[in-house]
């Protein structure tokens, strides 16, 4: 079974879930801007994905810029950045088994299956 991180509002989220749709995968969805995650769980995932946290962040965002741009700052706190700022989180993330991508481009997901 796939998870699918998924912000409904998010072009390349929906195409991610369409993707997988087409392809007759199972998967289930968590709005993660809904059920939002905590520091061991956002840890979990960038360990999934075998990255430093700072790259699951959307530096682009606002709150990344007003807050955060230009600060020293350990992984433990971006890890409780994206916590408390949930739309810093890049998306979609997707994870089957112990491995998980973020599907940008979606061929992407082709890692997971």
């Amino acid at each position: 079974m796939i998870t699918v991180y998924h912000n409904p509002r998010c072009t390349k989220s929906r195409q991610a879930v369409q993707y997988l749709e087409e392809k007759n995968e199972q998967f289930e969805v968590v709005k993660y801007l809904d059920e939002q995650l905590d520091e061991k769980q956002l840890a979990k995932l960038v360990d999934q994905l075998g990255i430093a946290p700072i790259e699951l962040v959307r530096t682009n965002e606002a709150d990344w810029k007003e807050n955060f741009k230009g600060k020293e700052l350990s992984d433990k706190e971006i890890i409780s950045a994206m916590v408390k700022y949930p739309k810093l989180i890049q998306r979609p993330i997707l994870v089957k088994g112990g491995k998980a991508v973020v599907a940008r481009p979606t061929e992407k997901i082709e890692e997971l299956l």
